[in-house]
């Protein structure tokens, strides 16, 4: 009889555990944010309609900015009616090096708080050279952005680990630019692709990660430092090779305020509610 009650306690033990029941407080608690570029495929059929979709899957922030085929005042009148924030837009890193005047204008409009660039333009390998450059224009463009209340983030795209000194140039552009004017925004995926560990990198610069792409590698991808891979190595969050739990507790330890669901691949829309349902229930 003890036999048999030990075997019930254990199945029952581990049915609760993968339920997620009995593991404590959920670890993602923040608001569910969403990278509008994830819907790239869906925004020429219909802004409204679109909207609509990210508004019944849960979603109440938003990256993006100003979307072609409507006005910005009409889009922000439509995202407060849906009750979602914008709560950054990206921005091209030349065209914001020569002027942040419209970049401003587009946030004070959208209500967004963060400015982030997704790309440092360059040719063959990420050098020492363009590092320097980035690092002069994202001082000076997120002090024009501090003075007008918005923060300067830049998304790290993989090519920025090139081995650099004792490093590699991430850590470059971390230690150079003044962390009054310039953060950052980890895309996880853009992290483990080129071999670092997303969980350390946090940790390692507390207090300098703001936003947050969350995002899958599919198992078994071998990675390298291209900033470049199909968009089928897209994967829902849980389902990949990166460890997603760690990561999520690091970036609540240092800091990280807002998190975005970026799924490039061409299943987003089967593979969103996947991924949301795994963040949720994470313990």
């Amino acid at each position: 009889m003890k036999k048999v009650n030990k075997m019930v306690y254990f199945a029952l033990g581990v049915l609760l555990s993968f339920n997620g029941f009995g593991q404590g407080q959920p670890v993602f608690t923040n608001p569910i944010g969403l990278q509008a570029y994830t819907f790239r495929g869906s925004w020429g059929k219909g802004i409204e309609a679109t909207l609509d979709t990210i508004k019944s899957l849960g979603i109440k922030e938003l990256e993006g900015g100003p979307i072609k085929g409507m006005t910005t005042e009409e889009l922000r009148k439509q995202l407060d009616k849906r009750d979602i924030k914008m709560i950054s837009i990206g921005a091209d890193y030349k065209l914001i090096a020569a002027s942040t005047e419209e970049t401003i204008k587009n946030c004070k409009i959208l209500g967004a708080t963060y400015v982030m660039v997704p790309w440092i333009p360059h040719k063959g390998a990420f050098d020492l050279a363009t590092a320097k450059q980035a690092v002069a224009d994202f001082n000076k463009v997120g002090k024009e952005l501090k003075d007008a209340g918005i923060t300067f983030t830049y998304h790290n795209h993989g090519y920025e680990f090139e081995p650099y000194e004792d490093g590699t140039l991430f850590d470059y552009l971390v230690k150079n630019t003044n962390p009054d004017y310039v953060s950052f925004e980890m895309d996880i995926l853009w992290t483990a692709f080129p071999g670092q560990d997303p969980a350390k990198l946090l940790l390692k610069y507390p207090g300098r990660w703001k936003l947050m792409h969350l995002k899958d590698l599919k198992k078994g991808v071998v990675g390298n430092l291209s900033g470049g891979t199909p968009t089928t190595n897209d994967v829902a969050l849980g389902n990949g090779s990166i460890d997603i739990p760690a990561i999520l507790k690091a970036a609540k330890k240092v800091g990280v305020e807002h998190y975005f669901i970026e799924d490039e691949s061409p299943s987003y829309l089967k593979q969103i509610p996947v991924t949301i349902a795994y963040i949720k229930n994470i313990k």
